[in-house]
């Protein structure tokens, strides 16, 4: 068996994470303020709806790492649900962004359950996807670098969504499309292609490492779970940074709409708050993209631990800055955007990589290999940093006294400066500080990996 995965392999696996994201990006920088400045919901009713759902759904993700693991076609385990679950995905992206002509108690039960859906389609083709990496290669190395392309992909994909959806919404808007419709028709446009892009990492990607022939329970797997301290250290550092990137990028709109607002720039002249913040966005995202280039070198000089901790703790302090600065200070603020996208952008192949270990790590303590069901556990941790981080964007707007679509008062504006600076940094440092705890070193995992493959070949 060769662990060595192609170029084209890697560049199939990263086609999963641009589909997948640029709905993420939809999600975690547009809906926010969909809901509360379109579809005119209260941000304290839709901080509690994204808490409620996602809660839920993050307990979907174990459940659906145990089917993936259970799974056995002729095409693999995960695989297949790539090719299942795409057109579901797109029909329901397009759903959840539609906005019937209902009163507001039925328009808010309408974002329940369309939003309630889409999670579950996102979990039954992402998860599966996440724990693809694993059974792709066992080369910690190639695991990296999976993961890197599955990054490049995934900002690829945001920064297409972030650099054109102000002018997409502009172009229906210009032609007689009302708002609502304008951003229906846009994700439809988005939906299409994020179909087409996990159909494509199907067909481009392949199964390798089987597991140890040991039969395993669901209770056995749960159990060992709860035994592996690395995986609960993981899951804390990976909801924190979750939590730090979505204060950020439910915030953004906010940022530039109410705080920012129109600025001259030199040279261009004046920029409207949308077109600002959408840049800020694509900047933001392509930063990110660079980290995540930077990634592998780094964390191959300097271990992925001592990386991930570094990173962090400058996103923290970057973050910190993004507080002081004025309106007018258009060139610091974009300036500030690029240090904290590139800090935050490192980190991120590298918890799929840790994620990668961990389940290395697992089946080396106990026989016993479940990718799916430790894949899907960063899955909910994602989905739970993404909760907290969103339903806490909503709640501190109603608590700052935030009116959608008018002047915001003093603390309001307050509070939406607090919501892309302070309340990052902390999600930030508390990564950092669970990193700390955490023992599967590079050192350590080529042990690991040399065992294992004993054990295998027995």
């Amino acid at each position: 068996m060769t662990n060595k995965i192609t170029f084209k392999e890697n560049v199939g696996y990263g086609f999963g994470d641009f589909a997948s994201s640029m709905f993420w990006k939809l999600f975690s920088m547009f809906l926010m303020i969909f809901y509360t400045d379109v579809v005119e919901l209260s941000p304290a009713s839709v901080g509690t709806m994204f808490l409620l759902t996602r809660l839920w759904d993050g307990l979907n993700d174990p459940i659906m790492g145990i089917i993936a693991d259970r799974t056995n076609t002729r095409q693999g385990k995960f695989r297949p649900y790539l090719l299942w679950g795409a057109i579901p995905f797109a029909v329901v992206g397009v759903l959840t962004f539609s906005t019937p002509n209902f009163g507001p108690s039925g328009k808010l039960i309408y974002a329940y359950i369309t939003y309630t859906m889409m999670m579950i389609v996102y979990t039954a083709v992402n998860v599966p996807y996440s724990s693809l990496m694993g059974v792709m290669t066992s080369d910690t190395k190639e695991r990296t670098s999976l993961a890197s392309f599955r990054f490049i992909g995934a900002y690829s994909g945001g920064i297409v969504m972030t650099a054109s959806v102000p002018y997409l919404l502009d172009y229906f808007s210009n032609i007689g499309v009302n708002t609502a419709k304008s951003y229906q028709y846009t994700v439809t446009i988005y939906a299409i292609l994020a179909a087409f892009f996990f159909i494509m990492t199907f067909l481009w990607t392949k199964e390798r490492v089987k597991p140890s022939n040991v039969k395993s329970s669901i209770w056995a797997d749960l159990k060992d779970l709860g035994k592996n301290n690395q995986w609960f250290i993981m899951l804390g550092a990976g909801i924190a940074v979750l939590i730090f990137n979505s204060l950020r990028d439910g915030s953004i709109m906010y940022y530039f709409k109410y705080y920012v607002k129109d600025q001259t720039i030199p040279f261009i002249g004046e920029v409207q708050w949308d077109k600002l913040a959408g840049a800020y966005m694509t900047i933001w995202l392509a930063t990110n993209m660079l980290g995540v280039l930077l990634a592998k070198p780094v964390s191959a000089r300097f271990g992925k631990k001592v990386t991930f901790i570094g990173a962090m703790v400058l996103a923290s302090v970057f973050s910190l800055l993004l507080y002081v600065l004025k309106p007018h200070q258009i060139n610091l603020i974009f300036g500030l955007n690029i240090f904290i996208g590139m800090t935050a952008g490192i980190v991120l192949p590298l918890i799929w990589s840790m994620y990668a270990d961990i389940s290395d790590y697992s089946e080396w303590k106990t026989g016993r290999r479940a990718t799916g069901l430790v894949f899907s556990s960063s899955s909910m941790s994602q989905k739970m940093g993404w909760t907290l981080g969103g339903a806490v964007t909503g709640w501190l707007l109603a608590a700052y006294g935030f009116e959608a679509n008018a002047e915001q008062s003093v603390e309001s504006l307050k509070g939406i400066r607090l919501m892309i600076s302070f309340y990052p940094a902390l999600g930030a440092a508390l990564s950092a500080g669970f990193l700390l705890l955490y023992k599967l070193t590079d050192k350590y995992m080529l042990k690991v990996t040399e065992e294992l493959s004993k054990q295998r070949l027995k």
